[in-house]
Order: structure tokens, then sequence, then C-alpha cells
């Protein structure tokens, strides 16, 4: 890892309408809108939506490495995750982002281990730990069944 302080630069540009193409040096622009909630298109990303996947997004690829360093032995992981949005002293904000984690393991594998590991991920997770919302999480540990000829 690079030392820190790390700086990251994004670009966006608008008009008085359409989509609103953010952009990083070297990747893809994103093309945003406003959600469908607040009467945008919604067949595009929008800034919430963004958000809610970098919670994710950072939690997932925080749990590959701890997983590594724990030296966990783990198939897969699933994750969903939900940001709630609400109006708080007269402020729209996210009040709550709730990720449900489903990690697979092989049979011999320990679920505590996989359990400890995924909250560490949530502990350690630099984009939850930036957000004034909680993040609450939910797991499940699902152990491979061995087949038996």
């Amino acid at each position: 890892m690079q030392p820190l302080p790390h700086v990251y630069w994004v670009h966006a540009t608008a008009t008085v309408q359409g989509d609103v193409p953010v952009a990083v040096a070297g990747l893809p622009p994103i093309r945003t809108a406003t959600p469908k909630e607040f009467d945008g298109p919604g067949d595009r990303w929008s800034p919430e939506h963004l958000l809610v996947a970098a919670v994710v997004d950072c939690f997932v690829l925080t749990f590959r490495g701890v997983a590594r360093v724990s030296k966990l032995d783990w198939t897969s992981l699933s994750c969903e995750a939900a940001g709630k949005l609400e109006r708080v002293e007269d402020v729209t904000q996210f009040t709550e982002f709730v990720l449900d984690v489903t990690v697979r393991v092989p049979a011999e594998t320990s679920e505590a281990l996989a359990r400890r590991v995924a909250e560490k991920a949530d502990r350690t997770c630099l984009v939850a730990n930036s957000l004034k919302a909680r993040v609450r999480l939910d797991i499940a540990i699902e152990t491979a069944v061995e087949a038996h000829v």
C-alpha cells in the first residue's frame, strides 16, 4: 500500500438537462442521473446507488483482504446491500446501510472464523467508517456439503 494520505480525483460535467458523466483518469466514465425516487429516469446509476455500491464493494474487498491475512478458506461471498434514505431534522440523509452477507466455506472450515472475518471486514471498511450512517451486518455462513459416494 502506498503511504497515506491518498487523494482520489473524480470529475463530473453537466448541462441543464441529461446525464452527468462522472469520470476518473484512465477509466471509462459512468453516466449518472437522478433516481426514479426523485423523478429521474431510473435506468442509470445515481449518486444514491453509487454510495450504496461503494459501501458494499468496500466491504467485499475488505473481506478478501482480511480473509487472506486470517488464512480463511472460503469459496464465495454474496452481499446484498440496502441504504435507507430519510429526512432527519430537515436534512435528507442516509441513516442506515444493511449488508446481508452470505459466506460459503468448505466443510472443514471453521464457521466461527468465517464470521469473525466478516465482522472484522465490517469494522475496518474505510468507506463505511467514513459515513455517519450506521452499517448493520447480517451474516450467514454456509458450509459445503461433502458428497458421499
